[in-house]
């Protein structure tokens, strides 16, 4: 495997074909296939069916080739939780609009994101944060956030354990944004991958108690992620049903008339357009060992949620498939915990030299995979093919 490179290429070779790529080159190293017609067309759809501004969450995906994907169908914010991040964004379109969208930054993040990236929207959770962010930015062309804690037990991961004011602090925190010249807005995230719209209602009518008791009118209402992915064995609503949700709950709102609410998707638009190649290393009876694992592509699976991806089997270029039986799948390393969740259905004859494509996979993969024990790939391609679509 090679080792970590200094920089990602930003445009990657091309394919007209998964079954082409593994012909001319059977590669032993996992390949990561980003499918340019899918983020087209998951990404209109998410754009054109939530009821207002769409950040995408560049945490979940921060590859150049996707978020330039994402910004041909229609993205044009981002939400970013670092400088680097910002600086990721402007390189690659100075057009699209950069929201630092993390209550803990280090010193001077927001004064350069501002001054170098012309961000004017940046997050807080505690007068302490204020202060600070007071400190580095001209408040007088910024929108400061006040983020509210609210979770609601739909969610598979609690943020508002780290993040978030309280209630009861809220009308404070806004009141002092906007004494320090600000446009103050409100924000909360109900938390990662969450399994129930009625979450995103319950929020908002936290939210609604807050606004009714301030003198004036905010413009910009910030609902965050968690918007979720379906997957084998994890099933969860479709997306028209929080778009709903949020839409007929934010219609609730004592807002200004030019009011609009945000959202931030990560999984919901990262997760559909890639795939990953990885090869079959070793096989003990029930057991395969793959050239990827839990601490490269697969890491978000240590956490609740989804066990599995959809996947199919190679072999010499071809879908190989036929009577399946279940398998445990591990990673290369010599940690006693690379070892995937759940089973996987293969077929029964798979042996090593083949080849497992993990599909929907683009959602805290690239984004999150480490360098241990030297397993590190970043061999990653184009699937050019309009009939092409990773596994499903």
């Amino acid at each position: 495997m090679s080792a970590r490179p200094g920089a990602v290429t930003d445009t990657p070779p091309r394919h007209s074909s998964v079954a082409a790529l593994l012909r001319a080159e059977s590669p032993r190293e996992p390949v990561y296939c980003i499918f340019p017609h899918v983020y087209r067309e998951s990404t209109e759809a998410f754009v054109a069916g939530f009821p207002g501004r769409v950040l995408f969450a560049v945490k979940a995906n921060n590859h150049p080739a996707v978020i330039r994907m994402l910004i041909d169908a229609g993205v044009r914010h981002f939400d970013c939780a670092s400088l680097e991040e910002v600086a990721l964004v402007d390189r690659i379109d100075q057009n699209c609009t950069k929201y630092f969208m993390v209550p803990t930054r280090i010193r001077d993040a927001a004064r350069f994101a501002q001054e170098r990236h012309g961000v004017r929207h940046f997050v807080i959770d505690h007068p302490a944060g204020l202060d600070k962010l007071a400190a580095e930015i001209d408040m007088a062309r910024s929108v400061v956030f006040a983020r509210m804690a609210v979770h609601h037990e739909a969610a598979l991961a609690d943020l508002s354990i780290r993040f978030g004011a309280k209630q009861d602090d809220m009308p404070a925190l806004l009141h002092a944004i906007r004494n320090l010249g600000a446009e103050p807005a409100l924000a909360f995230n109900v938390g990662s991958s969450v399994l129930d719209p009625s979450a995103y209602e319950y929020a908002i009518e936290r939210t609604r108690e807050v606004l009714e008791g301030l003198p004036f009118r905010l413009r910009l209402i910030d609902v965050g992620g968690g918007y979720p992915k379906s997957y084998p064995g994890f099933q969860v609503p479709e997306l028209e049903h929080y778009f709903r949700a949020v839409a007929d709950s934010f219609a609730t709102l004592p807002l200004r008339d030019d009011a609009e609410v945000l959202g931030e998707p990560g999984r919901a638009l990262a997760a559909p357009g890639m795939s990953a190649i990885v090869e079959v290393i070793l096989r003990k009876d029930q057991r395969l060992f793959i050239n990827d694992g839990m601490f490269g592509i697969f890491w978000e699976l240590r956490y609740e949620g989804h066990e599995r991806y959809p996947v199919r089997a190679w072999r010499d270029g071809q879908v190989h498939d036929g009577e399946t039986a279940a398998f445990q799948l591990n990673g290369p390393t010599c940690d006693g915990t690379d070892t995937l969740p759940g089973a996987v259905e293969l077929p029964n004859d798979v042996r090593p030299g083949d080849h497992l494509e993990f599909g929907h996979i683009g959602a805290y993969s690239l984004s999150g995979r480490t360098d241990f024990n030297g397993y590190y790939s970043d061999n990653i391609v184009i699937i050019d093919g309009a009939a092409e679509h990773p596994p499903s």
